[in-house]
């Protein structure tokens, strides 16, 4: 099958990696694939010789999509700058299947062109994937779940006493929730290291507000090794209450690595059950401080809970399984 995915981005974060991964794990599978967008090392690293455009607005996805999607057989759209961008290909004869995926919790289109926006986005698309049963729920039209997969080799490293937040630093992360339960802890006081990898509009704020807060925090920025900070921390503090998924929490089960999470969106789908510390209210730093503390001082519960956590992954979110169900939403339409 010949497949084209499109992404009007020129950066490299979750949903970048998520196209990436599975692009990557098509080509393995005997596709032909080509990826639209996304900042070019970063895509072109993780794509791994699958081929690659750049395309940083949306006329310039329309024209990689009107040279290179008009002989695809499915033509793979990432939120809605690139729906629009497909919408405006004039495909003539021969009409790829498009497909979106949504990777958000919300319906298409914000502000007062939103309900124009969101005609346009819709009018080319023909089905619909969600990365989790949460955006199925909060997203406009019918949607299909397939979860995103990982397939990450287990880590030779040890782990350290680390505590690791791996995510964009803007508003709606609740970055600052995460130095707040990491202050409220009192783990630093024993060992323990905070690392927050990532970039973005609040990094000077939280860097102030480490200090404010007395955190020896290291602030990172981009990093290009996400697999190798995953392998070697103890754990991974995710406080975002909006995620759609998760990718890095998925991504820390692979590496057996344990999650302190919002209990909220996709967090809930994949930490659920695993253990008593995994989840706490989102925006409660005290309650998100007393479950690291306990897990920092458990250094068996923590083996036992990443043991559980990389099973339910390779149970339930591998790449082969992702494949095969998006390849699903292919052929219905085809």
């Amino acid at each position: 099958m010949r497949i084209v995915h499109a992404v009007r981005s020129d950066g490299f974060a979750g949903v970048e990696r998520h196209v990436a991964r599975l692009a990557r794990a098509q080509a393995h599978h005997g596709d032909d694939v080509t990826v639209v967008g996304g900042a070019a090392d970063d895509m072109r690293r993780e794509l791994d010789g699958v081929r690659h455009l750049e395309a940083r607005t949306v006329p310039e996805v329309a024209r990689r999509l009107a040279g290179h999607g008009r002989g695809a057989d499915v033509v793979h759209v990432h939120m809605t700058a690139a729906e629009i961008a497909a919408g405006l290909v004039p495909w003539a004869r021969h009409r790829p299947a498009v497909v979106a995926t949504r990777h958000f919790a919300a319906p298409r289109g914000s502000g007062r062109t939103g309900p124009f926006v969101a005609r346009l986005a819709r009018h080319a698309v023909q089905a619909q994937i969600a990365v989790s049963r949460y955006v199925a729920d909060h997203v406009d039209g019918p949607t299909t779940v397939v979860y995103p997969g990982v397939d990450v080799a287990p880590s030779t490293a040890e782990q350290e006493r680390v505590v690791l937040v791996l995510q964009r630093l803007e508003p709606e992360k609740a970055t600052d929730v995460a130095l707040r339960a990491v202050a409220s802890s009192g783990m630093l006081h024993h060992g323990w290291r905070l690392q927050v990898a990532g970039t973005g509009s609040q990094a000077a704020e939280l860097a102030a507000l480490a200090d404010r807060l007395g955190l020896r925090a290291e602030l990172l920025g981009h990093r290009a090794d996400v697999d190798e900070l995953l392998g070697s921390a103890g754990i991974l503090l995710a406080p975002c209450p909006v995620e759609g998924l998760g990718l890095s929490v998925l991504e820390a089960m692979a590496h057996a690595l344990p999650v302190v999470a919002a209990d909220a969106g996709g967090h809930t789908e994949l930490l659920a059950g695993l253990d008593d510390r995994a989840l706490f209210p989102p925006g409660d730093a005290a309650t998100a401080g007393d479950r690291l503390r306990a897990l920092a001082a458990d250094d068996a519960g923590r083996a036992a809970y990443g043991r559980a956590a990389a099973a339910r992954q390779r149970a339930r979110y591998t790449l082969a399984a992702q494949v095969a169900g998006t390849a699903d939403v292919y052929e219905e339409l085809l």
